[in-house]
């Protein structure tokens, strides 16, 4: 794990994001293309939730627009403020998994927004 500290304030916009067990089948629907430079997340769908973006380590193409979900997953992002401490688990194309530490909240959070943060000695 590694401990980040957030330069950047990050609201996510999306309040129901995607969620999966591993095995689910996916529609795979558009590739991200922005000037983030988050690459290889794709906009999936599964029956009974909103569209998500899952990143493209996730998926197993049956076809061009079928896959199954490697692993369990979820799209929910953390919203965090300038200041903010965090520990991190997982960094994919462009997002590390975090954990925040006042409070143990968890989601993905933008790597632009955060840097590695040195633990206080004591």
């Amino acid at each position: 794990m590694t401990r980040l500290l957030v330069t950047a304030s990050h609201r996510s916009e999306y309040p129901k994001p995607i969620a999966f067990q591993a095995g689910t089948r996916l529609t795979v629907g558009q590739r991200y293309e922005g000037s983030q430079g988050w690459e290889d997340w794709f906009l999936c769908s599964t029956p009974g939730q909103e569209d998500g973006w899952v990143p493209l380590q996730v998926l197993e193409f049956i076809d061009e627009k079928t896959a199954v979900a490697r692993e369990s997953y979820t799209a929910r992002e953390l919203d965090v403020d300038v200041g903010d401490v965090l520990e991190s688990t997982r960094m994919l194309n462009g997002w590390v998994w975090c954990m925040r530490m006042r409070d143990a909240a968890s989601g993905w959070v933008p790597l632009n927004n955060v840097q590695e943060h040195a633990r206080s000695q004591g």
